[in-house]
């Protein structure tokens, strides 16, 4: 195991910066997912981690070593592809024996490691079969395992789950979180999908240009959001951000925006917005923080469309010139061009500068 760091390491490509410093540190053990849309940098810090990927500028150190400019058999990571990369002609005792086969690791220790690797990962029925006999969970598994015999001080792993169906995904998604707590080994994981960065890491890194938007665990990011950025990209449907004013009113202080909307700030958020009385701000809010019946903080919504999730349904629409998305319960009577009131929690707005996009607290 080894704790993993990251010093003002940049990637550019020619006159081109893809990431600018970069300051990471990922502790030993610990399990940390990259998330972020397609081409946010997630791949390449992962790759030049791994030394796949050359560090323009900075420092990679992995445990007590520096490794910035060592090549990637030193490091002692492995890495797991998005392809599973298996030979078709081995059998799968022979896929994850291979890499030591090649280093000349003796045959009864080799032979060790492969039934203690397929032993952890529920192989060991399919070790003489091809990987053409298995389903797609199973050939990651065997790639994970070709991973797991290297006895690495660090796991890298690469969108893994994307080839597979939505059944699968939840499935090994479980399973590398059991791996995980059984190695205890430093983990680090790319991927595209929020769900598995909110479900399986104990930090989430959020990344937007190749910069660090957010460095927090999966709660922290849902529920304290760092800028407007984090807010919409964590949560499935994403939030909805909601443009207006604060304005001074008879010693109180209200945000007025679209969709009618027009309340008193609550109490205990006036300290902090009261230095933005007269600016524009942004309102967020989860669709699940919303409601169609019951009190709350009332939106004028124009539906277009309706989605029944089975426990729930939302309402998908606008407020006044605005996307937005509310929750109602399962069955309701609302249907598309319906304008209907939808209440917002007022325990969970969120509030951002209409300039930087930063959160207030």
């Amino acid at each position: 195991m080894a704790k993993i760091s990251l010093k003002g390491v940049t990637k550019s490509y020619g006159l081109l910066e893809v990431i600018p410093p970069m300051d990471l540190e990922i502790e030993d053990g610990e399990f940390v997912v990259l998330v972020g849309p397609s081409g946010c940098g997630k791949s390449t810090t992962l790759r030049m981690i791994a030394g796949l990927e050359t560090v323009t500028d900075g420092v990679v150190a992995i445990g007590e070593r520096e490794v910035t400019r060592l090549r990637p058999g030193l490091r002692n990571c492995a890495m797991v592809f998005q392809s599973y990369a298996l030979y078709p002609h081995m059998s799968v005792r022979d896929n994850i024996g291979y890499g030591m086969k090649v280093r000349g690791v003796p045959r009864a220790e080799a032979q060790g490691a492969v039934e203690n690797a397929a032993r952890i990962l529920n192989l060991t029925d399919y070790l003489d079969r091809k990987p053409a006999a298995l389903s797609g969970g199973q050939r990651q598994r065997v790639a994970i395992g070709r991973a797991i015999v290297r006895d690495p001080d660090v796991f890298l792993f690469d969108e893994p789950l994307s080839n597979l169906d939505a059944k699968l995904r939840v499935e090994m998604r479980v399973e590398i979180k059991q791996l995980h707590r059984r190695l205890k080994t430093t983990m680090v994981y790319v991927t595209h999908d929020q769900v598995e960065a909110m479900t399986m890491a104990d930090r989430v890194v959020v990344l937007r240009d190749g910069v660090v938007e957010q460095a927090a665990d999966p709660i922290t990011l849902y529920e304290r959001p760092a800028n407007r950025f984090v807010a919409g990209f964590i949560g499935a449907p994403s939030m909805n951000m909601l443009e207006g004013r604060l304005e001074g009113t008879g010693g109180s202080l209200r945000f007025l925006g679209q969709g009618g909307l027009d309340f008193a700030i609550p109490e205990d958020r006036v300290a902090a917005l009261a230095p933005l009385e007269g600016q524009a701000c942004v309102l967020g809010i989860r669709p699940e923080h919303t409601r169609e019946a019951g009190t709350g903080i009332p939106i004028s919504v124009e539906v277009l469309d309706v989605e029944p999730l089975g426990p729930h349904t939302l309402l998908i629409g606008q407020a006044g010139e605005t996307k937005f998305t509310g929750q109602a319960e399962a069955g309701t009577p609302t249907r598309p061009g319906d304008r209907v009131t939808v209440q917002l929690d007022p325990a969970k707005l969120h509030f951002f500068r209409a300039d930087t996009g930063a959160a207030i607290r």
